[in-house]
């Protein structure tokens, strides 16, 4: 069953009956997308949040020089949207796309907001989720002011592994903050 993914993730944190599953599914809808289709669009507001079944999105910024900046990829069993403009009902502005075609559970936040009122479990896992985001985003900020290029990569191999197979090394540069050539150099001095 393709919601299997959830389900264990969520009991990673409570326990839920197959009736308090059931019903946390019907809060959910299946979305599938193709590869390079465009989730949210800068400027849009984001409806959902994205549980990835299966494939890989990105959420990044593109400047009006062309530069892109990629904040986030969203492989398996990662939450995926604008984060600030989900919760806070405002224009999105980062886009969110997919690197794969892309299967996932989304949900709205007047059906998060029901679920957590209605089954408190669902509150607690929902809560613990955004601190290990908090979490993660700190750690990564932290990386970006004291660590070199290298430390970066090695911790984007931890953090996802098996990305540097599934996407551009442009990209990669992009996350990391470093250009093509010091990507090549480090990849180099891996092997």
């Amino acid at each position: 069953m393709k919601s299997l993914p959830l389900r264990k993730q969520i009991e990673e944190i409570v326990n839920l009956t197959d009736e308090e599953f059931a019903f946390v599914l019907e809060h959910f809808q299946q979305r599938i997308f193709k590869k390079h289709q465009i989730v949210i669009h800068e400027g849009d507001y984001a409806k959902y949040e994205f549980f990835v079944l299966k494939g890989l999105m990105k959420v990044s910024r593109l400047y009006s020089n062309g530069k892109e900046h990629i904040l986030k990829f969203g492989i398996e069993n990662w939450w995926v949207t604008d984060f600030e403009a989900f919760h806070r009902k405002t224009k999105s502005t980062l886009m969110v796309s997919c690197l794969e075609d892309t299967d996932t559970l989304a949900i709205d936040l007047e059906n998060k907001e029901k679920l957590s009122r209605e089954l408190p479990k669902m509150q607690s896992f929902f809560l613990t989720k955004t601190t290990d985001r908090y979490i993660a985003l700190q750690k990564r900020i932290l990386c970006f002011l004291s660590s070199n290029a290298n430390d970066r990569y090695h911790n984007l191999l931890t953090i996802y592994p098996g990305l540097i197979q599934r996407v551009p090394k442009a990209m990669i540069a992009s996350y990391l903050g470093v250009t093509r050539e010091t990507l090549s150099r480090l990849t180099k001095a891996d092997t």
